[in-house]
């Protein structure tokens, strides 16, 4: 079961703030620090699912990546397949909320993503790759290596 699947009430100004913190980490302490931050995040706050993958088993980071897309109306497609996970996200949910807000996208916004991403994998058999082919459209694979 999805360690953190909310089922209240959706708010999405969070990806203003997050937008905004971004910038910030990045502008006050450096783009490594901003990297280190958000690795930290992958690792320990979505720690079940990196314990899961360490253990071989993805399902709970496949429901997440699903749950939430999924949740926040993303236009995604999720294809799993032996020791491969892809999603594609044909439009990026927080990057089309950002314009509804009138913001500017941080240039920091797929970086959270990759680095998100490489921390729940730390210490596990996965790797992730995260391609942007264009704002709000990216493919973010995570893939077993034996």
């Amino acid at each position: 079961m999805l360690r953190y699947q909310e089922n209240n009430e959706l708010h999405l100004d969070f990806h203003g703030t997050t937008n905004t913190t971004l910038n910030y980490i990045a502008e006050k302490f450096g783009v490594d620090a901003l990297k280190m931050l958000l690795r930290k995040t992958g690792r320990d706050v979505y720690r079940s699912i990196r314990e899961k993958l360490a253990a071989g088993d993805a399902s709970e980071l496949v429901e997440h990546l699903n749950w939430f897309f999924y949740r926040e109306k993303g236009k995604y497609q999720l294809t799993v397949s032996g020791n491969e996970i892809t999603l594609e996200v044909f439009e990026c949910p927080a990057i089309r909320h950002l314009k509804t807000l009138g913001l500017e996208v941080s240039e920091f916004a797929c970086l959270q993503t990759s680095e998100v991403n490489a921390g729940m994998c730390e210490g596990t058999p996965w790797k992730s790759e995260v391609r942007v082919l264009e704002p709000g459209h990216c493919i973010q694979t995570f893939r077993k290596e034996d």
